[in-house]
């Protein structure tokens, strides 16, 4: 009988190359539009610098363009860590504060030199950004504010490709939520050991808690010349909503949600909060509070913030006071 015939084997692999990338974004509010024009062509303003992929990076914003784009707005994205060589995509959006969607104006997704700090050359965007006559007539420009969003890819390394091996299943840790339980024990006063009045309005509060986030109650609880027997403290010259505000940080570290910088109300909140944070040596609520002043400059309050700002020790303010202040004088 005749042998049968063998096929042959085959073996099917499959490789990949994955690049390790890391994503940023960053949005920045430019207010005051028509104060920055006039500027000069050429000249710019900074956005607040901004990590990603273990580079540092910032806007630069242009209001009368580059020198040989004087009716255009330029928008381009820095390079600031220095003796640097990175390669990156970034995409250049602008943001509708009514809507609060985003509209992609530039894009660099196709290769390009890499940014270089080493040989000056780490600047790079759209020096066309948008007509300065059509970005005044957009939706993008309310209440004489400007909002430019960055979203950076960085390219850390590449990986080589390899072929796919099959994986272990992965478990999913849950995020913490020791912020949310702290919050939690804070308005139930489970636990409570003490009361707090302010103007007449009683807040219930635990001990340690005020103790580990304020120096000032640690001292006045716990220190030699302390009361760690006293049940009631009173509290005079601050406003019961700002201590509710006060006592939300130090269950939460974080402050009340407040998105418009621009209502009077709010930023007067953030101002007594900062003479609050300074009362109490809460030195982390008092930095944030500071920021978010900071986007919120103006011409009309500039100069009552410099003297808050000098008042209070915020250097970080002052220093941004006085750096508008030369812009516009």
């Amino acid at each position: 009988m005749a042998a049968a015939l063998q096929m042959p084997s085959t073996t099917t692999t499959a490789s990949a190359c994955v690049p390790d990338t890391a994503r940023g974004t960053h949005v920045f509010t430019i207010a005051s539009y028509r104060l920055h024009k006039g500027l000069g062509a050429g000249k710019f303003i900074r956005s607040a610098t901004f990590a990603v992929g273990g580079y540092d990076w910032c806007i630069r914003y242009y209001p009368d363009g580059d020198l040989n784009q004087k009716d255009h707005v330029s928008v381009c994205v820095e390079l600031q860590s220095k003796n640097s060589v990175v390669r990156a995509l970034y995409d250049l959006r602008l943001i509708n504060r009514a809507t609060g969607l985003s509209s992609l104006i530039f894009s660099r997704p196709s290769s390009l030199p890499a940014f270089d700090s080493l040989k000056n050359d780490h600047v790079r965007g759209a020096y066309k950004f948008m007509k300065i006559d059509l970005l005044e007539a957009s939706p993008y420009l309310q209440d004489d504010c400007l909002v430019i969003q960055c979203d950076i890819t960085v390219l850390l390394k590449e990986i080589p490709a390899v072929a796919t091996v099959a994986k272990p299943p992965e478990i999913q840790v849950t995020p913490s939520d020791l912020s949310n339980n702290l919050a939690k024990l804070l308005e139930g006063n489970k636990g409570a050991d003490m009361t707090i009045k302010v103007n007449g309005e009683v807040f219930h509060a635990h001990k340690i808690v005020l103790a580990m986030q304020s120096p000032v109650f640690d001292a006045q609880l716990y220190g030699p010349m302390g009361d760690s027997e006293k049940q009631c403290i009173q509290i005079e010259d601050m406003q019961p909503a700002v201590f509710k505000a006060l006592l939300h940080f130090m269950y939460t570290d974080s402050l009340p949600v407040m998105h418009d910088l621009d209502n009077h109300d709010n930023k007067e909140m953030i101002k007594h909060l900062i003479v609050a944070a300074d009362r109490y040596a809460m030195e982390r609520m008092k930095l944030m509070c500071e920021s978010m002043l900071c986007k919120s400059l103006d011409a009309k309050s500039v100069g009552a913030t410099l003297a808050l700002a000098d008042q209070h020790h915020c250097s970080k303010l002052r220093e941004a006071c006085v750096e508008y202040i030369k812009l516009f004088s």
